[in-house]
């Protein structure tokens, strides 16, 4: 791989396989590290139902069969997808969470990217999350490097704040004036609490479908507002930002929604996760000039309208302003790693809480061993 420079256009191939366990994003872009230059070619590759409950069958695992049966998955879907891809200089690979400790045993993602090398013929930077929880940071989110990099590509001016709805909600509130994403109070970022988990575990379990398709169930439905107050009893809305989350870590909402309807339960849960978002923007430093929706939740009008109805500015798909809410974490690990492969930090204590900013991964490249960076 060439050195890569200040302005140097390089394509890279970021991939990612979030939370909701519904498939591997790939996408394509041309960067620095620093300043976007264009966007390219995406594709995406569905999990069957047979590779979901594999990977289910996983969370919240460190070893053990059923971990390695995941990676296998990990890496299966990966290679397939990202063989299609040509003229490719670097690959990011993010793996499959399984379980996230960052005050605990640290954080787990399946799937080697060494195994990826090889198969793919490509250096694959990956194991983005380990060296910002070894120097004190929560892992994650680790998109709001890339977050910053497109505020400054849409040309805003004013703070901006970019949610994710994934499985977890993440907020990135970004102020575009300062020159450098790792400067103090240009990035504060967190995991808003549960989005898309809770109600697609809800409709696979009760209904046998990966998702509630448009919001109709939850539409049809009556909120519990009883239910959402407990579920804002929870520890982790007194907790300041940066904080994260694992997919799991409300576990015992499924069983607050137990007793109600189908359609009473998805509106509940889908209450809950506007409510976490609610709560996380009080926590930006001053009002954003908008935010601006990524990820699967954008496609459920319920979810959107709640917020929506909930903040103090508009909120919008990142369609409005040009770009593509299905492939914006795929392509942010793209730009880290480019960052990674230009000994760029990757995260910063406003973004994780690391002690001071940080790089760190493990570029692998085809026939040679692993070389830990950072």
């Amino acid at each position: 791989m060439r050195r890569i420079g200040t302005g140097d256009r390089i394509r890279a191939l970021g991939a990612m396989s979030g939370t909701s366990l519904d498939g591997v994003d790939a996408a394509v872009i041309e960067t620095d590290g620093e300043t976007v230059f264009g966007f390219c070619e995406s594709a995406y590759r569905p999990y069957s139902e047979a590779e979901r409950e594999v990977l289910r069958a996983a969370l919240g695992l460190w070893e053990g069969e059923a971990v390695e049966a995941a990676a296998e998955v990990v890496e299966t879907a990966h290679a397939e997808i990202l063989s299609g891809f040509e003229e490719i200089e670097l690959i990011g690979f993010h793996g499959q969470t399984l379980a996230h400790e960052p005050r605990g045993r640290g954080t787990h993602q399946a799937g080697s990217g060494a195994i990826l090398a090889e198969a793919l013929g490509r250096p694959v930077v990956w194991d983005f999350r380990s060296s910002d929880v070894r120097f004190g940071g929560e892992g994650a989110p680790l998109a709001p490097f890339y977050h910053f990099a497109l505020a400054r590509h849409i040309g805003a001016r004013v703070p901006q704040a970019f949610l994710n709805l994934g499985g977890v909600g993440n907020l990135t509130f970004v102020d575009p004036g300062f020159a450098h994403p790792q400067a103090e109070g240009a990035l504060l970022a967190f995991d808003t609490g549960p989005a898309n988990a809770p109600i697609n575990d809800l409709v696979q379990r009760r209904l046998g479908r990966a998702l509630d398709e448009g919001g109709a169930l939850a539409a049809a439905g009556e909120v519990d507002d009883a239910v959402v107050a407990r579920f804002l009893e929870h520890p982790h809305f007194y907790r300041m930002a940066p904080k994260s989350l694992d997919r799991d870590a409300f576990a015992t909402l499924a069983r607050e929604v137990e007793a109600l309807s189908d359609a009473a339960a998805a509106a509940t849960l889908t209450a809950c996760a506007a409510a976490a978002v609610m709560r996380g923007m009080e926590q930006c430093p001053g009002p954003p000039e908008r935010l601006l929706v990524t990820g699967g939740g954008r496609h459920n009008p319920v979810l959107m309208a709640m917020i929506a109805a909930g903040v103090d500015c508009p909120v919008l798909p990142v369609e409005e302003v040009g770009l593509d809410g299905d492939m914006m974490e795929a392509q942010a690990f793209a730009h880290l790693a480019v960052r990674i492969a230009r000994g760029l930090p990757t995260s910063a204590p406003g973004t994780t809480g690391v002690r001071a900013a940080v790089g760190g991964g493990t570029l692998s490249r085809p026939g040679e061993l692993a070389v830990a960076l950072g």
